[in-house]
């Protein structure tokens, strides 16, 4: 399925600063670009770098007084939909090297929190079937609030406040499956159904050998999510970040599906 992703920044600088920016779609095997890009049209230069895990791209540009970005871009996603809950566990001596860090602890994901929870709750379910109940769990207990979380809340805070946004419910999904010994990692994306449209954030879990991905505020599916980058938490990817203070002008986002071109 194809999607017309259209981003709008405008921010005003307090003085010359550097901004790390990373809202484009990567390209693999399972969603292709296939035209379109960022115009930065208020930068004073930009360098292009890879993101984390080699997937996607970030951008420095300069700012001077005001920055001003657009991205617009057509983006095939190819991946079709997985049975997540017949999805088996991977042996946790089975894990590959680069993905062993994804059962650490991060800046915002304190695994070792969840333990009893997890072994309370979830204790008669294991791989697939016990992250989607995770999911299923943090979707049902939880309230989609922007007042409830900042920058700084962690996936512990999100689950004593059973609130936050997409970041901390992909948090805490996050947090509950590196607590069970599975892989996770967090993913910004876009999607088309997300209310209030935004960047928004899921879960990539590491199950059968491979990553799948997984949202559980329940407004995107992996069919129709657009992946712009990975990381541990999202210290790893924002879509933004400023070396000097920026003051926010203007932000929107607009993901829509559109019709295959003949």
């Amino acid at each position: 399925m194809q999607f017309r992703i259209k981003t709008h920044l405008v921010y005003s600088a307090a003085r010359p600063s550097d901004v790390l920016l990373q809202i484009e779609a990567l390209h693999d095997d399972e969603q292709l670009c296939l035209k379109g890009g960022v115009d930065a049209v208020t930068a004073a230069g930009s360098n292009v770098v890879s993101g984390d895990e080699g997937l996607g791209l970030r951008r420095w540009v300069h700012v001077e007084r005001q920055f001003e970005c657009t991205y617009d871009a057509i983006v095939d996603v190819v991946r079709g939909g997985v049975a997540l809950d017949r999805c088996a566990q991977t042996a946790l001596a089975s894990i590959p090297g680069d993905v062993t860090k994804f059962l650490m602890p991060s800046r915002y994901c304190y695994p070792e929190d969840f333990f009893e929870f997890c072994a309370t709750q979830f204790g008669a379910l294991s791989g697939g079937a016990l992250i989607a109940a995770m999911s299923n769990w943090i979707k049902t207990h939880f309230t989609y609030d922007i007042g409830a979380s900042d920058a700084k809340t962690t996936a512990t805070q999100s689950f004593a406040a059973r609130a936050g946004v997409c970041r901390d419910y992909a948090h805490v999904l996050i947090a509950m499956a590196r607590a069970v010994g599975v892989p996770a990692r967090f993913v910004s994306v876009y999607a088309p159904d997300v209310s209030p449209q935004d960047f928004h954030a899921v879960a990539e879990v590491y199950l059968g050998g491979r990553w799948h991905l997984v949202d559980p505020t329940g407004m995107a599916q992996a069919p129709e999510i657009v992946r712009i980058g990975v990381g541990r938490d999202a210290a790893d990817v924002s879509f933004m970040t400023s070396y000097g203070e920026l003051m926010l002008i203007k932000q929107t986002v607009e993901v829509s599906r559109v019709a295959p071109s003949s």
